[in-house]
């Protein structure tokens, strides 16, 4: 009995310890430094981060999407923008929309 008293003692003192959010990671990266037009540097997401718009995902006709003249110069150069796409410029991402059907067709790295 002791030792189950002790045993106890021991885990409520290591729950105690643990932070109260513990991260969970996915198995989703994302890009966070370019060189050159090429990734070199990678950030694991948790699932909170990788849980957004996913490519198929269907905004709709009604919803407010983000001006082609709102989005940032740099990165629209670097990811060859064009203003007859639609855009949803959040969550540090620019989802490129198809016009027609309104479903995410690619996911870029906004920041």
């Amino acid at each position: 009995m002791k030792t189950a008293l002790i045993a106890l003692a021991g885990i409520a003192v290591v729950a105690a310890a643990a932070p109260a959010e513990a991260k969970h990671y996915s198995n989703m990266s994302q890009c966070t430094q370019y060189h050159h037009g090429r990734c070199v540097q990678w950030k694991r997401l948790t699932r909170h981060q990788a849980n957004a718009y996913r490519v198929g995902y269907v905004f709709g006709p009604s919803y407010g999407y983000t001006s082609y003249s709102a989005l940032p110069q740099p990165l629209v150069s670097r990811y060859h923008l064009r203003d007859r796409d639609r855009y949803v410029y959040e969550n540090g991402h620019i989802y490129v929309v198809n016009p027609q059907t309104y479903r995410v067709i690619r996911i870029l790295n906004g920041a």
